[in-house]
C-alpha cells in the first residue's frame, strides 16, 4: 500500500500551508483522503481528532475522521476546508448533514465520513466508544 508520503512528494503537491494541494489525476485511497481530511481539521485549530479504521467492523464505510470544534465558526471552517481539500484531491462529497445547527456536522465521501462535533455533543454521542471494536489510527504517523 503507499503511504500518505507518497500522496505529499513534490510532483504531486503544491507548496501551500501544511495543507496540500493535490495535483495528481488519480484519486488517493481512502486511507490517504482521511489522513488528509485530519490533517485539514488540524490546520484549521480542529481537537481531539481521530481517525477509526472500520473496514474490519463494518462493509459500508471505511474509515470516521472525527473533530472537535469550539465555536460554529469554527465548525463550519473545518467542514468547508475539508471538502476544499477532498475536492482537490479528487473526491466528491455526497452528502452533508447537520451545517445549519453546527452541533455534529457528517460530511460523506462514501467510503470515508467525516465528523465535526462540539465538545458537548461530541461527547453525549462517543462514536469512539460505540464503534470501540475499530482501530484508533496514529494518522500523523501515516503522514510522516
Amino acid at each position: 500500500m503507499n503511504s500518505v508520503a507518497t500522496l505529499f512528494s513534490p510532483e504531486t503537491v503544491g507548496v501551500s500551508a501544511s495543507t496540500a494541494s493535490i495535483r495528481s489525476r488519480e484519486m488517493p485511497d481512502a486511507l490517504q483522503r482521511a489522513c488528509l481530511a485530519a490533517q485539514t481539521a488540524a490546520d484549521n485549530k480542529g481537537q481531539e481528532i481521530v481517525i477509526l479504521d472500520l473496514r474490519k467492523v463494518t462493509p459500508i464505510f471505511d474509515f470516521f475522521v472525527i473533530a472537535t470544534g469550539t465555536s460554529r465558526r469554527q465548525i463550519h471552517t473545518i467542514v468547508e476546508e475539508i471538502d476544499a481539500t477532498l475536492r482537490r484531491a479528487g473526491d466528491t462529497r455526497t452528502g452533508v448533514e447537520g451545517y445549519e445547527s453546527s452541533k455534529w456536522v457528517v460530511q460523506d465521501y462514501g467510503d470515508v465520513l467525516v465528523h465535526v462535533f462540539d465538545a458537548e455533543t461530541r461527547g453525549y454521542y462517543n462514536l469512539e466508544e460505540l464503534w470501540a471494536d475499530a482501530e484508533k489510527l496514529d494518522w500523523e504517523q501515516e503522514i510522516d
